[in-house]
């Protein structure tokens, strides 16, 4: 796909979602990392949930770091797989207040070598809580959209990461993100597109009407 064709999609996307945001709830930078962690796998909906009691109880990372892990797999059980996730947000925590003086790093580097934290974690804490665009975030929407849209022919998230900081002017990474978050839960839905009613189907390869 052109990269003409790719902005005029971006440009779409931008007017009809004017005010896309994080559906993530959180203040500041380390409650941002742990509730992008614990929503691995679960609705940012049910970590919001969860979150305001977590946060009650351990108000910084240094708090968290020394966390009981029964009371702290007690608070975040719901949102599933919370056994595991309680040791990531412990480790991280610690790693945190060890390596960092107990401030969230805010560089791709140092983000990913805490525990529970990959290239699409980073990504989110990195541009929603520092405004820094280093890469692109790619979820289950944004690999599906990618792919539709004829963005990227690979599956392999970071390879569509690469596809898209190639194809996307940098000054777009955080957005797009959230563009096509936003568009994948309305109208390109995984199972039924509405294909017929979306804005994007004369440039959308996947309507089959587009040479």
């Amino acid at each position: 796909m052109s990269k003409n064709r790719i902005e005029k999609i971006i440009s779409l996307l931008k007017k009809n979602y004017p005010e896309v945001k994080i559906t993530l709830d959180f203040k500041g930078p380390y409650q941002l990392l742990m509730v992008t962690i614990l929503s691995a796998q679960c609705t940012d909906k049910r970590v919001n949930k969860i979150s305001p009691a977590l946060f009650q109880k351990y108000k910084n990372v240094r708090s968290l770091a020394v966390a009981k892990p029964d009371e702290l797999e007690k608070l975040i059980r719901t949102t599933g797989f919370y056994k595991s996730k309680a040791r990531s947000l412990k480790k991280t925590a610690m790693a945190v207040v060890r390596d960092f003086k107990g401030r969230i790093p805010s560089t791709m580097e140092e983000l990913i070598t805490l525990t529970g934290v990959a290239r699409k974690t980073a990504n989110v804490v990195l541009f929603n809580a520092f405004g820094k665009k280093e890469g692109i975030v790619v979820d289950t929407h944004v690999k599906r959209l990618s792919q539709r849209l004829g963005f990227t022919g690979h599956t392999n998230p970071l390879k569509i990461e690469q596809d898209l900081m190639q194809k996307i002017k940098k000054k777009d990474w955080g957005q797009i993100s959230l563009l096509l978050i936003t568009h994948g839960r309305t109208i390109c839905t995984a199972g039924k597109p509405k294909c017929p009613e979306c804005f994007l189907n004369k440039l959308c390869p996947s309507t089959g009407k587009v040479k």
